[in-house]
Order: structure tokens, then C-alpha cells, then sequence
């Protein structure tokens, strides 16, 4: 059975979330090692910023690729605004 939910990005997702979760665990050892506060929250702000692209790169490929499948076919108009749309939330 094909899952409609797997996009071509997801392994790249998928890395991006394996490699911050192998920083976070490093970040623990940090705390547990009494590292800095200064360090902890550089670290823990590049945690929480490869967290954030993941999800970015997850939304953009949806809206890219699923927004069109849901509607199907549009006339010119509407899909001039749905294209704006597309881009205009690459913004967020």
C-alpha cells in the first residue's frame, strides 16, 4: 500500500530531526557535566532552530504539493492566487 503522506522531503526531514535530536541528547550531557548557562542556551537555541527548519521544510513541501491535489484543477485566476498564496507562506 502507497502512503499519500510520504513526500520526497521526508528523508531529508528525517535527518535534520535525527541530527537535532543527537545535539539535544548532547546538550543533557552538558547540564549533567554543569556546562555554562551561556552555552547551554547557545546550544538548546541550535536545537530549537533545526527543530523549527525541519517543520518549515515539512509545511512548504505540504502546501507545495498537497494544496494543488486537494483543489484540482483551477481556472487561471484562482490559480494565479493560489500561487501567490504559495508564495507568500514561504514567508511564515
Amino acid at each position: 500500500m502507497v502512503n499519500d503522506h510520504t513526500h520526497q522531503s521526508h528523508p531529508n526531514i528525517i535527518k535534520r530531526l535525527k541530527r537535532a535530536s543527537g545535539h539535544l541528547e548532547s546538550v543533557i550531557g552538558m547540564i549533567d557535566q554543569g556546562k555554562p548557562c551561556l552555552e547551554l542556551a547557545q546550544q538548546l537555541h541550535a536545537v530549537e532552530k533545526a527543530i523549527q527548519q525541519a517543520k518549515r521544510v515539512l509545511v512548504q513541501d505540504h502546501i507545495e504539493h498537497c494544496l494543488d491535489d486537494s483543489i484540482g484543477p483551477l481556472e487561471p485566476e484562482q490559480q494565479r492566487r493560489v500561487d501567490e498564496f504559495k508564495a507568500i507562506a514561504r514567508y511564515l
